[in-house]
């Protein structure tokens, strides 16, 4: 049985977190199995929020190359491209914007949502209002079938959609319908208690050594309710808790729910147990992410052999949109 075809990708904007590996890595290392795989490092999409400062995209690449290399994505089982390094990206980008009507972006939710997330730059760009396009580029470009998202994420690939039907309909039937892979995704608070994320410097890094997981979370703020040992607490209401939910065996996690809620047993000895299962559960990753920091040639050629063979699937999904938009002409052969 022939392998669906998978595309996903992430902007280069730093060192991965625990929100970044349970609400998509996690997921991807396990469909190498499932799917025929194309994930993306994608630095153009960084490039619509970091245009001021673009020389931090390279570092953060590599930063990214790292955490998936670690997490293991596997190049033997997936095609690892960086896509800026396939030009076709850009021009299915511009290809698409010529029939994609200008309300379609500007509805977006997520754009407004961007905007007042990262108020301290300026977004209102047209790369940064064309962001989904360009993700739709990246998208089906390899003509991918399914699309692992979370919620928030899912709008932009109805949206893909609505553009594949749109040029379906008018050049014919070129590309195929992505289907969403609806991935669930705990949200995991971050050390301040809000959601994790970079922008609000509270996230607990994939890389992060033993001692910082544990400085990180000892001083977090559980539910307060639990004012002293002795008062009774509600998992669901405490912020670390979030953190048992994505890494705490099932058992175990009952068993701790149901002494916070008894007050058997006291907020510390509830965080020894995530920050165990995170030392544990990531020590392996922590030696291959040192091993393959050790060797970035190593990390390149990858990621270059990768983009090669990206490219030589974009360039026949090219040709073909180009035919059909009657751009195929008979120059440049000698």
């Amino acid at each position: 049985m022939k392998k669906k075809i998978v595309f996903s990708g992430m902007r280069p904007t730093g060192a991965l977190h625990l929100g970044n590996y349970v609400g998509a890595l996690r997921n991807w290392v396990r469909l190498q199995d499932t799917h025929h795989c194309f994930f993306g490092i994608v630095p153009w999409h960084a490039l619509s929020s970091e245009y001021l400062n673009p020389k931090v995209i390279k570092d953060y690449t590599f930063e990214v190359a790292l955490d998936w290399l670690a997490a293991g994505l596997d190049p033997q089982k997936s095609v690892l491209l960086i896509q800026s390094e396939v030009k076709e990206h850009a021009e299915l980008h511009l290809l698409l914007s010529m029939i994609t009507p200008l309300p379609w972006l500007e509805r977006v939710p997520t754009f407004k949502e961007q905007q007042q997330e990262l108020q301290d730059r300026d977004l209102n760009t047209y790369g940064f209002l064309g962001y989904p396009m360009l993700q739709t580029a990246d998208i089906i470009l390899y003509k991918a079938e399914v699309v692992p998202v979370g919620e928030d994420q899912a709008f932009h690939i109805e949206l893909a959609r609505e553009v594949v039907r749109r040029f379906n309909r008018f050049y014919g039937e070129v590309f195929p319908e992505p289907q969403i892979l609806l991935t669930e995704v705990p949200k995991l608070a971050g050390t301040d208690g809000r959601k994790m994320s970079k922008s609000y410097g509270n996230a607990i890094y994939l890389k992060d050594t033993p001692e910082t997981i544990k400085k990180k979370i000892s001083p977090m703020v559980t539910d307060t309710r639990r004012k002293r040992r002795t008062d009774p607490g509600e998992p669901d209401d405490c912020p670390v808790f979030t953190l048992h939910k994505a890494f705490v065996p099932e058992a175990k996690r009952q068993e701790l729910a149901a002494g916070c809620r008894t007050a058997s047993i006291g907020c510390l000895e509830c965080k020894k147990v995530v920050i165990e299962a995170l030392i544990n559960d990531f020590e392996t990753f922590r030696q291959k992410r040192h091993y393959f920091n050790k060797h970035p040639d190593e990390v390149w050629t990858i990621f270059d052999e990768g983009s090669a063979r990206a490219r030589e699937v974009a360039r026949q999904t090219m040709e073909e949109v180009r035919r059909v938009l009657g751009l195929d002409f008979p120059t440049g052969r000698r």
